[in-house]
């Protein structure tokens, strides 16, 4: 199941919070390597809602299953999950953007 919690602690539970202390190289690795495994997955999940809608469509078609409301509902998951991604990644572009356009 997708969290859509905004909230990054629901992404990765094991970050910790920035402090003077906390801010070394090697943990921001860590934390970067964190987001990109949480990332990864959350890829790998919607994937996997598309070929399940894409399977309950196949069956729906050839009979297997009768059930239409059960082929809209994953269907309607797999597009909101997908919308979600491309809405993720548009905002990654555009704050990658505005970190390029930073002047030192």
């Amino acid at each position: 199941m997708i969290n859509f919690d905004p909230n990054i602690n629901s992404v990765m539970p094991n970050a910790k919070a920035a402090s003077p202390q906390n801010e070394g190289l090697g943990e921001a690795k860590s934390g970067f390597s964190q987001a990109v495994n949480a990332a990864g997955k959350y890829v790998s999940e919607v994937d996997d809602m598309q070929q399940a809608s894409e399977a309950s469509i196949k069956d729906l078609l050839t009979g297997k299953n009768s059930d239409v409301t059960s082929v809209v509902s994953s269907v309607a998951k797999a597009d909101v999950s997908f919308k979600v991604l491309v809405g993720v990644r548009n905002k990654l572009i555009e704050a990658y953007k505005q970190t390029m356009n930073m002047q030192l």
